[in-house]
């Protein structure tokens, strides 16, 4: 018999706040029509004043926990990709853990930006393999419009607030493609691209700073190292693309979304969209698009699931899982 690590609930959380693309016409050079052509973005949240992202994420937890039919107590860590952070320290995820009155266990943050939440998932499957925990409270949470210039019509319009959470939990497999739960990983960095998606600010210069993006740059690099990344992981599974029932991807760019569906040799109707609704959540997208995904009856159980991202590093990486 195998361990693995197997998805028994999701959630999300979005805040009330609807930023439709039509807002940002009354003070940028733009358009609705101008974002979606480009992005495929029609509409994204924004988290209230005083709204932290600890806050998202403990919403979205107890929605994965409630679908799951658990509490808090029985959780034996949390793991939080997020790039947004409440405080430099301590990690968003303690303060999670003590919202949820969570006083066991233990709880870290996750940053590998856009790739956060397969970076996170990795990090858990691991620790469920290695017999560490045997349910981890798996979250991505953001909220980067505390990061955006305003003035910055190439950015600003792109990016959204939102929290998704997925519970892990410790079964016992086969050791075959045939079980459920997360089937195999793959993670990348490379570090000379820094300059093509990155924060002007932090501890060095003392101040939060504003997001950063060389967008032809970053597509250009994205839909081949996500499709070879998704590609490499397909194949440590021991499965191919024909395998697939659903892509869910980091939802920031509807051309890269179809563009690596297409390299894939996938129908768009095999991938879980949500990017319109959205924005770019960086870190929370997967999980949002995963709790959406459930919801709307596309995601099943016995369904290969292959989630995929890339971010500021440049970071990708790649998971598959039998849900």
């Amino acid at each position: 018999m195998t361990r693995r690590a197997v998805a028994i609930g999701v959630g999300h959380y979005l805040p009330d706040r609807i930023v439709e693309n039509a807002e940002f016409e009354e003070t940028l050079d733009t358009s609705d029509e101008w974002i979606r052509s480009r992005s495929g973005i029609e509409r994204r949240h924004f988290a209230a004043e005083g709204q932290t992202t600890s806050d998202l994420a403990t919403r979205a937890a107890r929605a994965a926990l409630d679908d799951a039919g658990l509490t808090a107590d029985d959780i034996d860590a949390i793991v939080l990709a997020t790039s947004t952070a409440d405080l430099t320290f301590p990690s968003a995820a303690t303060m999670v853990q003590a919202a949820l009155g969570m006083t066991h266990g233990f709880a870290f943050d996750v940053q590998a930006v856009c790739a956060g939440f397969v970076y996170a998932l990795s990090n858990a499957n691991a620790m469920i393999l290695s017999g560490q925990a045997k349910r981890i409270l798996v979250i991505g949470a953001e909220t980067f419009s505390r990061i955006m210039d305003w003035s910055d019509r190439s950015t600003c319009v792109l990016f959204g607030d939102g929290a998704g959470a997925l519970v892990l939990e410790a079964q016992e497999g086969d050791g075959n493609s045939a079980d459920r739960g997360i089937l195999s990983t793959d993670l990348n960095s490379d570090g000379r691209f820094r300059d093509l998606l990155y924060v002007d600010g932090g501890v060095a210069t003392q101040n939060t700073g504003f997001l950063r993006m060389q967008g032809r740059e970053v597509f250009r690099h994205a839909v081949e190292k996500l499709s070879s990344s998704a590609e490499s992981a397909l194949a440590k599974a021991g499965l191919s693309s024909d395998d697939i029932d659903w892509i869910v991807p980091h939802q920031a760019n509807i051309r890269i979304i179809t563009g690596t569906a297409k390299k894939l040799g996938l129908s768009m109707d095999r991938v879980v969209v949500t990017v319109q609704d959205h924005g770019n959540t960086s870190a929370a997208s997967i999980p949002l698009a995963l709790s959406v995904g459930k919801a709307r009856g596309q995601i099943k159980t016995g369904d290969v699931v292959v989630t995929e991202a890339i971010g500021g590093g440049l970071a990708w990486g790649a998971v598959v899982m039998r849900w």
